[in-house]
């Protein structure tokens, strides 16, 4: 367990206490594993170094472990007596007094083929990854005040948005923005680990930050790769939104969007994604 016992003021989400209240004493009462995902639980894993989160969210993504869909609709109901109700998709629900909206992302037994089928609205979200990436090894517990929370590892977040902005690239915007945020920290986060334990790629190193960068999204490569080895699927699904990306250069969607963020070339933004490639293929 890595403890943080950080404040729900430092992650600055209003009523974000209130909120993870109820939620967590609902998914408790019945039982249900959850994990906490999206901006909020990086935030959380960066604030144990003190960088402070770079943007609010007023949307906040839960993963909850469940086995069938009798199981998640029961719960939904419960939370609808809380003063949630459903909003656009079927796992998106807005609290009106917070001025809230969550997103509770089912996976594990009600799964199949790595979907999730919503019945009432004929409607399928993919979870790919989601049961290897938030197993017992693949995810860890951080403490806010008097409680504890789940969350997934930098490098299994990665894979987790990639697979999520592949799915719905015209709605995940901010999963581009949370992996550059990601490979943005983590060389300062993790230095005494990439000193230890990835010390070979100093020598992509120059006095700039850019390579910082580089040797950061390598090394998260090379992390991921772990999870990567454990599914197929998961792995073809990575495997091809970066390599399409990358051999789209000037067109990569993804290289684009990062080049507006860090107002940097497309060329150096391909670059980040191909050392994230090169650290996966290193490792696998």
């Amino acid at each position: 367990m890595t403890n943080t016992s950080k404040s729900y003021k430092e992650l600055g989400v209003p009523y974000f206490r209130e909120i993870f209240d109820l939620l967590d004493e609902t998914f408790k009462s019945r039982g249900i594993p959850y994990y906490l995902l999206g901006a909020t639980a990086i935030s959380l894993e960066l604030l144990k170094d003190g960088i402070k989160p770079s943007r609010g969210t007023k949307d906040i993504d839960f993963a909850i472990m469940v086995s069938s869909y009798a199981d998640y609709k029961g719960l939904i109901e419960e939370l609808k007596e809380k003063g949630f109700v459903n909003v656009t998709d079927p796992w998106t629900f807005y609290h009106k007094r917070f001025n809230i909206a969550i997103d509770i992302l089912p996976f594990g037994e009600i799964e199949e083929n790595n979907t999730v089928n919503f019945n009432e609205r004929n409607i399928d979200f993919h979870v790919l990854g989601m049961s290897t990436i938030l197993s017992s090894a693949g995810a860890k517990s951080v403490q806010i005040e008097e409680k504890l929370v789940n969350i997934p590892s930098l490098p299994g977040m990665i894979l987790l948005k990639l697979v999520a902005w592949s799915d719905r690239p015209e709605k995940r915007e901010n999963d581009l923005s949370d992996i550059l945020l990601i490979i943005k920290k983590y060389y300062w986060l993790m230095s005494e680990f990439i000193t230890d334990q990835h010390f070979d790629l100093f020598e992509l190193l120059d006095d700039s930050v850019l390579s910082q960068h580089i040797v950061a999204s390598r090394v998260l490569g090379r992390e991921a790769a772990e999870y990567l080895r454990l599914s197929d699927q998961l792995r073809e699904r990575v495997f091809l939104v970066l390599e399409q990306n990358i051999n789209d250069q000037y067109q990569s969607a993804i290289a684009k969007d990062w080049a507006g963020k860090l107002d940097e070339s497309v060329e150096y933004t391909l670059s980040l994604l191909q050392a994230f490639l090169d650290g996966i293929n290193e490792k696998l």
